[in-house]
């Protein structure tokens, strides 16, 4: 079997989906692949998720920030919303995969001076590598999801 792929979507593609992808493929790739989008995509990654994403030495510069609507042919194992429950409203997935929501606060509404945003850049990355990894390691698809592919 090949690899699984998970499709990480927010609202900007911007931050949090962002730095998911580049977490999952630099730390889960002998399994997963990952891509994301987002269904209002800002049109570029955030300068300081890059940052964030460097310090780690995972390198994000070369993403783009993409719609939805780009993945709609890519038929994902599964399917992560990243949103913030308090936030704007997620987009919905209506292709193939199985759906899993792990939100996470927008580190692109960070007030502050730039030392003050990055921390919470910085916060949001750990909490991203801290709750999908273990979570993409440890799943398993659902016995729908396995009569569906036989």
């Amino acid at each position: 079997m090949g690899k699984l792929r998970v499709l990480i979507l927010c609202t900007g593609n911007s931050c949090r989906s962002q730095m998911a992808e580049g977490l999952i493929n630099h730390h889960l790739s002998p399994a997963w692949e990952a891509f994301s989008a987002g269904s209002v995509p800002s049109g570029r990654v955030h300068p300081l998720a890059i940052g964030a994403m460097a310090e780690i030495g995972i390198d994000i510069s070369r993403h783009r920030s993409e719609s939805v609507e780009v993945y709609r042919n890519l038929s994902p194992d599964l399917v992560i919303t990243v949103c913030d429950n308090a936030a704007r409203a997620c987009p919905v997935w209506l292709g193939e995969g199985e759906k899993a929501h792990i939100p996470f606060a927008d580190p692109a509404e960070a007030l502050g001076s730039e030392d003050e945003r990055m921390a919470v850049f910085r916060a949001v990355r750990d909490q991203v590598a801290q709750a999908i990894l273990p979570f993409l390691r440890n799943w398993q698809p659902s016995a729908l999801a396995l009569a569906h592919i036989a």
